[in-house]
């Protein structure tokens, strides 16, 4: 007595279980098609992606400047300029920070001089505290101009609309 109901691990049933989950069985079993199982690489991509959101912000910290306001251009990219930003403790510790870099000022003409691109470009810009006096600052441009600084641009905050009207 022969049933019509044939089992799923009878080797001529149309399809078979695999237990491999990246193939798929054909309807032939000797021939199987191999499919690559994303949903893995994308709760991976998924994982990094929240962690460099939230990372990102946390990375993008540097020296605390309040920048005086003004009527200016924006840089084209701060990435590609030599910056150097003066902080405002810069009367008591004589540190001022090239791009990142905190460089004593008594250091800083040796260093300026010895840089590369400021002595290819000559151009730089100054990132100065708002509270520091203006002595302070242009002791630092002359400085930079005495180091081959023949361009010395300064960095200010945008001036809001209220501040305009004043």
């Amino acid at each position: 007595m022969q049933s019509d109901v044939t089992s799923p691990f009878d080797p001529d049933f149309p399809w078979r279980y695999t237990p491999h989950m990246a193939m798929s069985p054909s309807r032939d079993s000797s021939q199987m098609v191999s499919e690559i199982n994303v949903t893995p690489l994308v709760d991976v991509m998924l994982v990094l992606l929240i962690i460099f959101m939230v990372a990102a912000p946390i990375a993008t910290t540097g020296v605390p400047v309040v920048l005086p306001k003004g009527e200016t251009q924006s840089l084209d990219s701060e990435d590609a300029k030599i910056i150097l930003t003066i902080p405002a403790s810069f009367p008591k510790d004589q540190v001022v920070y090239l791009g990142k870099n905190p460089v004593r000022f008594a250091e800083l003409e040796l260093k300026l001089r010895t840089n590369d691109k400021l002595q290819s470009e000559r151009e730089m810009y100054i990132h100065a505290d708002g509270s520091l006096r203006y002595q302070d600052v242009i002791t630092v441009m002359s400085l930079a101009s005495k180091a081959g600084a023949d361009k010395v641009g300064l960095i200010t905050d945008p001036m809001s609309s209220r501040e305009e009207a004043q």
